[in-house]
């Protein structure tokens, strides 16, 4: 049940530090300051509406945790444990105490975001004027915070940041470096020549590392911002059929999945070192033991 509070508290947390991100900058969303008195976007509003929705439905479903689980506490254990099972051997064990309740956090809260612009009068309830006899929203009150360039934006960062939280946590600087620009031949199998000729080699393909690093946060909110933009426009050129209503939320789904395995998959790439030839190494041990 620590990953139930870990949810509730991290949501909270990335709400807090995502919509800080999102306040301003390019595509700022609109500001209800003079509608609603308080300097907030409608993204940042929607933000802190999900996140209080979130933490109150975990909480009714689970109750007071018991042994025997109720149907709620149930239904909130078997999604954790289904996405742990997913993240673990991309991460690896060492870091997945520290890592699972961020990806699990980011994984509720895109999701839910891309499904809450499937809801009726969301990006359509707000103030405007009327042309031709058609009332036409400029300032819409609820807007998803993954609708909005920054709101993206935002969430990469929150994923960069924790990625190099984790990274230097359980792997330390030392380990980032060798990883980056390290030889990986052996030594012993090459020639001094070649193998000094391969260490450049290494340096050079470490450099264009760094660089795709520090792209990822880009790569990571245009993604998603695309596919949530692409997937508005679609429905509102199909009229909100059915059959396209059902894809977006199918969409909605995949891409908060993709978001959070390319976030454990950057992770596990400077973390997940050892945990097999640690296992290994125990058994041996066991087995010695065993004699």
């Amino acid at each position: 049940m620590s990953a139930v509070k870990s949810l509730a508290l991290s949501t909270l947390l990335l709400a807090s530090g995502a919509t800080a991100f999102a306040a301003g900058g390019h595509e700022a969303a609109a500001s209800l300051k003079d509608f609603i008195g308080v300097p907030v976007t409608n993204s940042i509003l929607t933000s802190w509406v999900i996140t209080i929705a979130i933490i109150l439905v975990v909480r009714w479903m689970v109750g007071k945790p018991t042994l025997v689980p109720s149907r709620g506490q149930a239904i909130i254990e078997e999604a954790i444990s289904g996405l742990r099972g997913l993240y673990e051997p991309i991460v690896g064990k060492k870091a997945m105490p520290m890592t699972f309740p961020v990806l699990l956090t980011l994984f509720v809260f895109i999701v839910l975001h891309n499904w809450s612009g499937l809801l009726p009068f969301v990006g359509t309830m707000g103030w405007g004027h009327v042309v031709d006899g058609t009332f036409h929203v400029e300032t819409p009150l609820i807007r998803p915070h993954t609708s909005e360039l920054n709101g993206t934006i935002a969430l990469a960062l929150v994923s960069f940041g924790a990625w190099f939280v984790i990274v230097m946590r359980y792997a330390g600087p030392g380990l980032l470096i060798k990883d980056l620009f390290g030889n990986k031949a052996d030594k012993k199998e090459l020639a001094p020549a070649m193998y000094w000729g391969l260490s450049l080699v290494f340096i050079v393909v470490g450099v264009i590392e760094v660089v795709s690093i520090f792209i990822r946060p880009v790569t990571l909110s245009m993604r998603l911002f695309g596919n949530v933009f692409g997937g508005e426009n679609l429905l509102h050129a199909m009229h909100f059929l059915p059959p396209f209503y059902f894809l977006e939320l199918l969409v909605g789904f995949v891409q908060g999945l993709v978001f959070t395995l390319l976030t454990a998959v950057y992770i596990g790439l400077i973390c997940n070192h050892g945990d097999d030839h640690a296992d290994d190494h125990g058994d041996d041990h066991g087995k010695e033991a065993a004699h």
